[in-house]
């Protein structure tokens, strides 16, 4: 096992932090959180440009044909700028989805023009609060046709398909491509903590659902889809975190009480000391998902839930600390600390809250041991 990035790899970190500090400071996501537009249009278009989109899409469907961990890289340095975009549900979801369960067909159809950023992509699983089950899915597919509610759909109100998980019958349910375009959807934004990443309440009546994958296989593709996913949300999350993690120090570090800057007191050498195992220790384990995910490893289900878990562990961590080390400052709009714990806790619930994580990864942990 190797877990360091390449050369390569490196030189993309370093192209994208670069664009991303440019086109993606403090000011722009704020543009978003305060505005009425959902995500950064010029932000998005510049992402296409350099082929980000296209980054796992293999060249017979006009993708650039690289690796998941090129994606990795890419999904790191957008978490450290909260890049308000519907990146994630587009590429980590629903090119994820079609690469793994599409019909040449549906590949030909959609990959192409995802890669080219002409379309964008979602995936609605969730039907409210509830972790949806065979037993309390509500949404159905009949004869071509699907109708019930999903919500929250991530992008939704953006997005022109989504890849949704609909009932077959009381025994079995299945993943359906949806053109939220057409007829028999209706949609409306919902709000969430974090305004950057629009969300949205999806209804569908009747509309015209053409079968993606294996029927009766939807649940489980929904795990192999969401592990795969995981991996990068987890990058994406270690990438906040580490900011947050800089921010604090920086401020500690300039802020002066008693003569001294506060960084020298015990207290917040604690708080900085805690957030800096909590990163590090979620960037250990992000490696190990990276290298499961770019080599498809049997044990990317327990990489996936163990970086996943530490992730949004320490963004969770890094960013509170973060607005405790910035004391009263800490809590005001003024100050950017806000902006990553409130994508620290939409993070945290975009796959399923910490507990089904820590559920599925001792599940994982029991089968690799039996």
């Amino acid at each position: 096992m190797n877990f360091e990035f390449s050369e390569e790899q490196d030189l993309l970190r370093e192209q994208a932090r670069s664009f991303l500090r440019d086109r993606c400071n403090s000011k722009a996501v704020r543009s978003i959180l305060e505005g009425d537009a959902p995500f950064d249009e010029a932000l998005w278009k510049g992402i296409v440009e350099l082929g980000w989109t296209a980054t796992t899409i293999p060249e017979a469907y006009g993708g650039i044909g690289l690796g998941h961990l090129e994606l990795c890289v890419i999904a790191e340095e957008l978490g450290r700028v909260l890049a308000p975009t519907p990146f994630s549900s587009s590429v980590y979801l629903a090119t994820e989805a079609l690469l793994a369960f599409g019909s040449e067909a549906q590949k030909q159809a959609y990959l192409p023009k995802l890669a080219a950023g002409e379309i964008i992509g979602t995936v609605a699983v969730a039907e409210g609060t509830k972790a949806p089950t065979q037993r309390n899915l509500a949404t159905q597919a009949t004869g071509g046709a699907l109708s019930g509610t999903k919500l929250p759909v991530p992008d939704g109100d953006v997005a022109d398909f989504a890849i949704v998980l609909a009932k077959d019958s009381e025994s079995a349910s299945s993943f359906y491509l949806v053109d939220l375009t057409g007829a028999g959807v209706s949609r409306s934004a919902v709000s969430t903590l974090d305004p950057t990443r629009s969300h949205a309440e999806i209804v569908f009546d009747g509309a015209p659902a053409d079968l993606l994958g294996t029927p009766g296989a939807g649940f489980e593709q929904m795990e192999k889809l969401f592990d795969r996913a995981a991996v990068l949300f987890a990058w994406e999350q270690v990438g906040g975190a580490e900011a947050a993690l800089y921010m604090a120090r920086d401020y500690a570090m300039g802020r002066f009480a008693f003569g001294r800057p506060i960084a020298s007191f015990q207290a917040i050498k604690h708080k900085l000391a805690d957030m800096y195992i909590a990163h590090t220790l979620a960037r250990s384990n992000c490696y190990y998902g990276a290298w499961a995910l770019s080599t498809d490893a049997p044990e990317l289900s327990v990489a996936a839930a163990t970086a996943r878990v530490s992730a949004t562990e320490a963004f969770h961590e890094c960013s509170k600390e973060n607005i405790q080390t910035h004391g009263g400052m800490g809590f005001t709009w003024e100050f950017d600390c806000h902006l990553y714990y409130r994508r620290s806790k939409l993070l945290s619930l975009n796959l399923g809250a910490l507990p089904r994580w820590k559920d599925r990864l001792v599940t994982q942990l029991e089968h690799s041991n039996s």
